[in-house]
């Protein structure tokens, strides 16, 4: 019976390797959370193999999944059915899938937050009730709001303090500074704190930003992750941390600017869009920041 469910889920495709899923990757691009090495890196924590599948027309391959069982691979489901709730965390990561922009292959793998950017790739997309939040264009932000983030910055600087960039520190000592920044912010222990350092140490070619510093003490950290494909750039916000006891200088909107900021100069630097993704759209907050995109789930 399973089997002759799985074969009509898979009508179309046939399994393909981790090197071949990865230059489908390359060649069509997709999103953070969908890069060969977050699938890779993430699964082998989780210890759930990956299935990869291609869809191919006239012998040429047009679109690429990776695949746990009948859902998309990563999926928070499948974590949760084997145990390992929160093992990790993306967020609610916005996913672009492989796939040639006319490959329309039918996608029956179950997942959500399944970006805009999979429609006319893929068929079976049906519209999800929630939205991602994407970053705006800093010339959609107003010009007040851009003046108060600078000015925010500046008396932030004036206070003594110091914006330092994530590369800077040691997988562990990001990890430490996160789960601690978090909890003081949200009053509960982060997603995935327990193998935080090691998930961090796995995706540290992607990591990106900066950590801002009061007195020699961290007070806002994010956690954001950048790929690259060949027609767009993908970030991936995936949570932050602030002291409270700080609030009076906004670190987090600081970090937020600058961060941002800096994401946009090297997608125009490299000539391509930025599909900056802070998630669901579930916070006012992000409004500030974004506008709210459709998403699809299958």
């Amino acid at each position: 019976m399973f089997n002759r469910i799985q074969a009509v889920r898979e009508r179309g495709w046939s399994e393909i390797d981790a090197a071949t899923y990865a230059q489908a990757w390359q060649r069509f691009g997709g999103s953070v959370a969908t890069h060969p090495l977050v699938i890779e890196q993430l699964a082998q924590l989780a210890e759930i193999p990956v299935r990869y599948l291609g869809f191919a027309q006239q012998g040429e391959l047009k679109a690429a999944i990776p695949t746990w069982g009948r859902h998309l691979a990563l999926s928070k489901d499948v974590l949760k059915r084997h145990g390992k709730k929160g093992l990790f965390d993306l967020g609610n990561a916005e996913l672009i899938l492989p796939a040639a922009a006319d490959a329309q292959a039918p996608l029956r793998h179950a997942g959500r937050y399944l970006s805009e950017l999979n429609q006319g790739r893929f068929t079976g997309l049906k519209p999800q009730a929630e939205q991602l939040a994407m970053a705006r264009t800093p010339e959609d932000l107003s010009k007040k709001f851009r003046y108060n983030q600078r000015r925010e910055l500046r008396l932030l600087e004036e206070a003594g303090g110091v914006v330092k960039p994530i590369s800077d520190f040691r997988s562990d000592e990001i990890a430490a500074m996160y789960c601690d920044l978090f909890l003081r912010r949200w009053e509960f222990v982060a997603t995935g704190a327990e193998r935080m350092a090691e998930v961090v140490e796995r995706l540290r070619p992607l990591l990106i930003g900066s950590v801002v510093f009061l007195n020699e003490n961290p007070i806002a950290i994010q956690l954001v992750y950048r790929v690259e494909a060949p027609e767009w750039v993908s970030v991936e916000y995936v949570n932050g941390g602030v002291d409270p006891q700080t609030r009076d200088f906004s670190p987090g909107s600081v970090l937020s600017f600058l961060n941002t900021q800096s994401a946009w100069e090297h997608a125009r630097a490299a000539g391509k869009p930025l599909r900056f993704s802070f998630g669901r759209a579930d916070r006012e907050y992000k409004d500030r920041w974004c506008g709210r995109v459709p998403v699809f789930q299958v």
